[in-house]
């Protein structure tokens, strides 16, 4: 069922005048267990997001998107509101007013040692704070068949709004799921037969190969730091090998999302 919606105030629509973290706590986002919500915004994330069976509280949209999801989202216990663009664009605060932006339960998170006994190729992710950098990691992993992706508490939350722009939705795809300390989970990668590769520019002491080079066979794990720092000491001197992204002279680093998408495709 179709709601219209013809005053900016009516209180229908305070989910979407809320801001993410009113939607759901830091430390829901980082938890290893799903509570709160999420935002979709735009046609094809809400739809990317109903067909990965994630539960809609409210979707807000114009005419022609609500009678497309409608059925979807009653069927799924949601609310469909339709509404103007001028409302929606006041509403949202968007400068652009979207055709459809939803609003959904964060859904369950598997857990690290499940993921793990179940996947073959990895991302581990450590520091990486920008949300952006996340959603384009996600969608390269999604699109070159990459099992998951293990994010440290201190990595972006691949359902904020940003992250999911950049991912165009694709991050539905992707199992997530967060651990505690990188050196335990580099370790627990190990004892289940991970390779686990270390992407640096280079190191004092190791071996660093170059990534054209590496012959990898069996369960591997790409290891990636973040935007400024890189991997800590700590992390290098853990990954049972390092390997960096051969770059023109003057050139020292590339940007992570970048060498995510580089190294996932060479090590296929």
């Amino acid at each position: 069922m179709l709601v219209s919606i013809d005053d900016a105030q009516d209180p229908r629509l305070n989910a979407f005048r809320w801001r993410e973290r009113q939607l759901t706590t830091i430390a829901q986002r980082k938890a290893a267990i799903a509570e709160g919500l999420f935002i979709a915004e735009g046609d094809l994330v809400v739809q990317r997001a109903l067909e990965a069976g994630c539960v809609p509280d409210v979707v807000l949209c114009d005419p022609k998107c609500g009678a497309q999801f409608a059925t979807a989202v009653d069927a799924a216990g949601g609310t469909t509101l339709v509404a103007s663009a001028d409302i929606r664009r006041e509403v949202t605060g968007l400068g652009v007013p979207l055709d459809a932006i939803g609003v959904f339960k964060r859904p369950p998170l598997i857990s690290c040692d499940d993921m793990i006994a179940a996947a073959t190729r990895l991302i581990v992710l450590d520091c990486v704070d920008n949300p952006s950098n996340v959603g384009s990691i996600a969608r390269t992993a999604a699109a070159l068949g990459w099992d998951g992706l293990l994010l440290d508490s201190t990595s972006a939350d691949p359902l904020s709004r940003r992250a999911l722009r950049v991912s165009m939705g694709t991050t539905f795809k992707l199992a997530f799921a967060r651990f505690a300390n990188t050196g335990d989970m580099l370790n627990k990668l190990q004892q289940h037969g991970f390779l686990t590769i270390g992407l640096t520019p280079h190191h004092q002491s190791r071996e660093v190969a170059d990534l054209r080079t590496l012959k990898v066979s069996g369960k591997r794990a790409v290891v990636l730091g973040s935007e400024r720092q890189g991997l800590s000491d700590a992390s290098l001197e853990l990954c049972s090998q390092l390997a960096t992204i051969q770059m023109a002279k003057g050139v020292d680093s590339l940007n992570v999302a970048s060498a995510s998408a580089i190294a996932c495709f060479a090590l296929l």
